[in-house]
């Protein structure tokens, strides 16, 4: 396969996945364990999630104005102070894992187990949630959470970014809301990481050197991919729960488990 048409297929997978609930680097991890495309770098990796990253904010660029527009309220710098702290969970937390030399598990049972144990998740959270009433204020305790739950899927593929917005979904926010935070504080930590992975490997380059111009493709691709998925999750969200990513998680890691028996 050239490897101008893995990358864009890659990038398609990034896009697609990396802001719903169903773990993106799961998915890359899976397509290249199967052998049905070269397996990648985690540069690369982490240079298309950067990709996806810019596609938000493009998609909340309208938001992030507002925001920024209104300044002088207190309940605008309040909200902008809870991403911050979020973010700052996701980051020092991600260097320190980092610092000690933890890698990402690259088995596909792993990844399997933490798709399963997702989708089962989501669908209890789903559940629970019938008929109870949301809000639509982020608390800090709720911030916290979120920058727990990117923490934890940083930490295990397969367990999806998103994960971050179940947690707080638990915690009474509604889902439009948890969604559009989650996605926020997910901007700088994929920026942060592609940017630490980029100068790690320029100060210490180890085997041949990156293929800058594929990595600027995939991330294109993933950036084009990303913006269509994230506007069509937005418009999903406000009439539709998360019950239907719960049962493919599950469908994909029972039938990943028993390939793997």
């Amino acid at each position: 396969m050239p490897a101008w048409l893995a990358v864009t297929i890659l990038g398609v997978i990034e896009g697609v996945t990396e802001f719903l609930p169903i773990s993106s680097t799961g998915h890359l991890l899976l397509v290249e364990n199967a052998g049905w495309v070269p397996r990648q770098s985690d540069l690369f990796n982490i240079a298309i999630q950067s990709g996806a990253a810019l596609a938000v904010l493009l998609a909340f660029g309208g938001r992030l104005r507002d925001l920024l527009g209104r300044l002088h309220e207190p309940a605008a710098r309040a909200y902008l102070c809870k991403l911050v702290l979020a973010f700052a969970i996701t980051g020092v937390g991600g260097l320190a894992i980092k610092w000690i030399g933890f890698g990402l598990p690259k088995e596909t049972a792993p990844i399997a187990w933490a798709t399963l144990i997702g989708g089962v998740a989501i669908l209890a959270v789903e559940w629970s949630l019938r008929g109870r009433p949301s809000v639509s204020h982020v608390s800090w305790a709720m911030a916290v959470a979120v920058g727990l739950g990117q923490l934890l899927a940083a930490v295990f593929p397969g367990t999806s970014r998103s994960a971050a917005t179940i947690l707080i979904m638990l915690l009474g926010l509604s889902r439009p809301v948890a969604t559009e935070f989650s996605f926020l504080v997910g901007v700088p930590t994929l920026l942060a990481a592609g940017g630490l992975e980029v100068a790690l490997v320029l100060r210490h380059p180890v085997g041949p050197p990156p293929e800058w111009g594929l990595l600027a493709l995939g991330a294109a691709v993933s950036a084009v991919t990303a913006f269509t998925a994230v506007r069509w999750l937005l418009r999903w969200i406000q009439t539709h729960s998360f019950v239907p990513f719960g049962w493919y998680r599950t469908a994909i890691g029972l039938v990943l488990l028993t390939r793997l028996g």
